[in-house]
């Protein structure tokens, strides 16, 4: 069945739910409804996505949809795919998938047992509102697993917009959720503590975001065109401990508290380098 024939109503409308429906929309997919807990929210959603009818979490009219798109919260997920199977008994050859990272489709078994095909997909992409969504959610990479028939659908809107939809092990989606978040809202912890010693240092405000962000750029671009090992550079790959000994004393006068944290990522990074271990007096001083 193509896009353009199979209506789909959305239920939780965040800011995924908003980007992604949006996007659908644009891209001829038929939203007919938009549920939400508030009907603020709802209509809210509706208004940004432009499309769809706004209705209440429980309403029957969601049956009506060949697509249910769960966009709640994690936690949410289990009790409305629960309330939902018991609106109809047979939901036979309707799709329903959600778009949590870290729960695989099975949390959707209530409605795979009233005969509907049940799937995830999970943008690998990071969303802080809904009109960065549409932007971000562009041509980014997709995880998807569940039944055939919800993968199939599931592909085709990551088809439609531009994106690349890749196969996950449901057994071990959290080890993908957690890959997501070592990378994204660490990076932005990192970025803003950086930030903050930044300015200590002197270095005017005005200019201290872009400059991380030019910095972190471009070793993005080392990373994806050399890997991990041969993109790293700093004091633990050349094995210059003077220089991570004075780090960590003036962290310790300036930042105590994220001592810890520097410390382990340079044994993480003396792991990546596979360099000799340090010597014993910066290895005391690691384990403090």
């Amino acid at each position: 069945m193509g896009l353009a024939k199979r209506s789909v109503a959305i239920i939780g409308p965040g800011r995924v739910g908003q980007a992604l429906g949006k996007l659908l929309a644009d891209a001829g997919v038929p939203i007919c409804f938009v549920a939400a807990r508030r009907p603020e929210a709802a209509r809210r959603a509706v208004l940004f996505i432009g499309r769809g009818v706004p209705v209440a979490l429980n309403s029957r009219q969601l049956t009506e949809a060949s697509v249910i798109l769960l966009t709640t919260a994690d936690a949410a997920l289990q009790p409305v795919a629960g309330d939902l199977a018991a609106l109809d008994g047979d939901w036979t050859g309707k799709v329903v998938l959600h778009t949590c990272g870290s729960l695989p489709s099975t949390v959707l078994q209530p409605l795979r047992r009233r005969g509907a095909a049940i799937g995830s997909l999970h943008p690998f992409q990071t969303i802080p509102n809904p009109t960065a969504g549409v932007r971000n959610l562009k041509g980014c990479f997709w995880g998807i697993e569940g039944d055939p028939g919800a993968r199939k659908v599931a592909t085709q809107w990551v088809k439609a917009l531009g994106g690349v939809a890749f196969p996950i092990r449901a057994a071990q989606k959290i080890l993908y959720h957690a890959a997501a978040f070592l990378v994204c809202p660490t990076l932005v912890t990192l970025m803003d503590r950086s930030a903050r010693l930044l300015r200590q240092a002197g270095v005017p405000a005005r200019i201290v975001r872009p400059m991380l962000g030019r910095f972190v750029e471009e070793t993005v671009r080392n990373f994806v065109e050399f890997g991990g090992r041969r993109a790293l550079t700093g004091p633990a790959v050349r094995g210059d401990w003077p220089t991570i000994r004075r780090h960590s004393r003036a962290l310790r006068r300036s930042s105590p508290d994220i001592i810890p944290l520097y410390h382990a990522l340079v044994r993480a990074m003396l792991r990546l380098t596979g360099r000799r271990r340090p010597p014993p007096s910066l290895e005391r001083i690691l384990k403090k």
